[in-house]
């Protein structure tokens, strides 16, 4: 196995050794390394290495000695916070030492935030008074269930040889190939992740998609994991272990997921983790169970902050096609076990939290359609596109990672060329409390209209197709910024570059609203051209169904002519009056140029920037007739030298 998969890139094994003074720290490091016991140890080693051919995964070890000493508790705490894994030390001849690794060293290493294995070490083992014959299960079982760090516990003698190889063997051991990511010990159950990890494997592996893998397909599956087929007579072997214990494991096809997943709870069981670990590594898995960075290709969406990235054509026919493969009933409702579904061969379901959670519309059964499901995807992409290809992966995307997704053209690009060829639209809804931008962004995902009125607390995303004329769909994100949260994105110079619309919602009955919307409009406004990331705006007069306040209409006429915007739209989400408001945000979006608001300073400035540009011309035409005179004059006198 190579080194780099064993331990995502690091070069070898640190191992710090700590423990009570005298309890045979530096004897057990001295004999482990010279294969002898010392007559003299020094009271603090320098760091000892054992060489790569010591133990056969071919790792190099270093193991750092520590003192116990209070004033070295500094150099102590620095050591742990750079170790791989720690071997915790009590002498057997001295009950007091044991105490304290529940009552001291394990609580420290807690404290300092130590997480990484532990191995619990009784050493003098030769010194232990023969009157006490407990067992070391029994000694260190309470200690383990209240300590999960706890990977092992040994006892050694380094004056009698007694296991003094298997302390670091099994220190290298829990960094390499750990128990916690794969099994719970408590339920002697492998941990969910794990099974999901070895599901999407089985999957993979399975060829002929017939839920089982034969004898051809499980002797494939061993040469790529370990560079060596399997006998016809290991297979059999394989298969009557499985059947013996699990009579589901296998069928008349060869060996089925059930049978795969207790063969390597098995392994685990006996002690071969490095068996599961050899599997899971092979197939891009690394120590958290989730694939490794080096699979994701993060070159194939680097872009400029006014660019978005989308999913590819090939990708959305890819995830037309597991629609319908889960969708069994064929009733475009995928229900929430059939998304889980989906997600079974992932580390977890990605929609299970903010901002996917409950971001697109539901069905009537509590289910997603096709264009909800496909509206989740697009937000994921266009959100996290690393974590977008990571789960296509993960739900067996056949085809080059880098093909799913493509990045756009520039937002500045748009402006010039007047249009946008983005599949998938952002608008940031902005407004004042109570202005009825959630109602706006419910109606959005045909939620029902509701009188009770719960303040935003954070930003909420919304995901929906919006269809246009001519039977056209576009994807469109609304994310609803709070009112006070607006200072804080306006804080970054990039913050509305990723925006492709900027709706303000008022609450047309209310003048004060109205008042604190055309603040936020002219603060974004302002932003945009501060920044050159300018936005098309529209104005909602929400609440359509009250009156109007007196000076409702003459004002938001000025202010939208003023700003060179189109007027309010009035909607009322009681009413289910949305005058085509979501396709208008389209439109607004696919055609920047004609819906750009302009601020006083931002006119000044253009004018100001106008005028320079003549005096400039001026200048170059000044310049360009003085250029022609002195030509001009040139000829003449080459001339008149000729006539001459």
């Amino acid at each position: 196995m190579a080194k780099s998969s064993n331990l995502e890139g690091k070069t070898g094994v640190r191992i710090v050794v700590v423990g009570d003074r005298g309890t045979g720290k530096s004897s057990l490091i001295v004999t482990a390394a010279a294969e002898t016991y010392p007559t003299n140890v020094p009271r603090l080693l320098p760091p000892t290495r054992l060489p790569e051919d010591f133990y056969p995964d071919r790792v190099p070890i270093t193991i750092i000695d520590t003192s116990s000493n209070p004033e070295d508790r500094g150099k102590l705490a620095e050591e742990l916070k750079r170790a791989d894994a720690v071997v915790l030390t009590y002498a057997c001849d001295q009950p007091e030492t044991l105490n304290r690794l529940s009552t001291f060293w394990l609580p420290e290493l807690r404290q300092l935030e130590v997480k990484v294995p532990v191995i619990v070490v009784g050493c003098k083992l030769d010194l232990r008074d023969d009157q006490q014959q407990v067992s070391l299960e029994q000694v260190m079982s309470p200690i383990m269930q209240q300590f999960r760090e706890i990977e092992t516990c040994i006892e050694c003698s380094a004056y009698k040889h007694i296991q003094i190889p298997e302390v670091f063997y099994y220190a290298q051991k829990a960094v390499l190939h750990p128990t916690g990511p794969l099994f719970d010990q408590e339920t002697q159950t492998l941990k969910p992740r794990c099974v999901r990890a070895l599901k999407r494997i089985f999957i993979l592996c399975d060829h002929d998609r017939d839920g089982a893998l034969s004898d051809a397909e499980l002797n494939n599956f061993q040469v790529k994991c370990f560079n060596a087929p399997l006998q016809p007579s290991e297979i059999v072997g394989v298969k009557r272990v499985v059947q013996d214990k699990l009579i589901e494991g296998v069928n008349e096809r060869g060996l089925t997921l059930t049978g795969f997943l207790f063969l390597h709870a098995l392994f685990i069981e006996k002690g071969r983790l490095e068996t599961t670990w050899t599997v899971l590594r092979k197939f891009g898995y690394n120590n958290d169970i989730k694939l490794s960075d080096d699979l994701i290709p993060y070159s194939s969406f680097k872009r400029a902050p006014d660019q978005s990235v989308e999913l590819t054509n090939e990708a959305i026919e890819f995830l037309k096609g597991v629609y319908e493969l889960f969708d069994s009933d064929l009733d475009n409702n995928l229900r929430p076990i059939e998304v889980e579904d989906v997600f079974s061969t992932a580390p977890e379901n990605p929609w299970n939290d903010a901002p996917y959670k409950d971001a697109a519309e539901k069905t009537a059964l509590g289910g997603l359609s096709l264009d909800a499901f496909l509206s989740e995807w697009a937000l994921m992409t266009l959100l996290d596109p690393a974590r977008s290809i990571e789960n296509l992966i993960y739900i067996g995307y056949p085809g080059d990672p880098s093909s799913a997704i493509r990045v756009t053209r520039r937002r500045r690009l748009d402006r010039k060329k007047q249009q946008s060829e983005r599949n998938v639209l952002q608008g940031f809804v902005f407004g004042p409390a109570n202005a009825g931008k959630s109602a706006l962004i419910n109606s959005f995902l045909g939620r029902p209209y509701s009188d009770t009125y719960t303040p935003t607390a954070d930003e909420q995303y919304a995901v929906n197709v919006v269809e246009l004329p001519g039977g056209i769909k576009k994807t469109v994100v609304l994310r609803e910024i709070p009112e006070d949260g607006v200072a804080k994105l306006l804080s970054s110079k990039e913050s509305l570059a990723a925006c492709d619309i900027a709706v303000f919602v008022y609450d047309s009955s209310d003048e004060s609203s109205w008042k604190k919307a055309t603040e936020l409009l002219m603060d974004v406004a302002g932003h945009g051209e501060d920044t050159g990331y300018e936005v098309p705006c529209l104005i909602v007069a929400a609440k359509d169904d009250l009156d109007s306040f007196p000076t409702a209409i003459q004002n938001s006429t000025r202010a939208s002519q003023d700003m060179g915007i189109e007027a309010p739209i009035p909607i009322s989400s009681k009413l289910s009056d949305f005058n085509n408001i979501f396709r208008r945000i389209v439109n607004a979006a696919e055609h920047p140029h004609l819906s750009i608001p302009e601020t006083e300073a931002g006119r000044s400035r253009k004018q100001y920037h106008r005028l320079i540009n003549r005096s400039l011309m001026f200048v170059s035409v000044g310049a360009a007739v003085a250029i022609v005179g002195f030509a001009a004059y040139r000829v003449y006198a080459a001339r008149k030298n000729a006539s001459g």
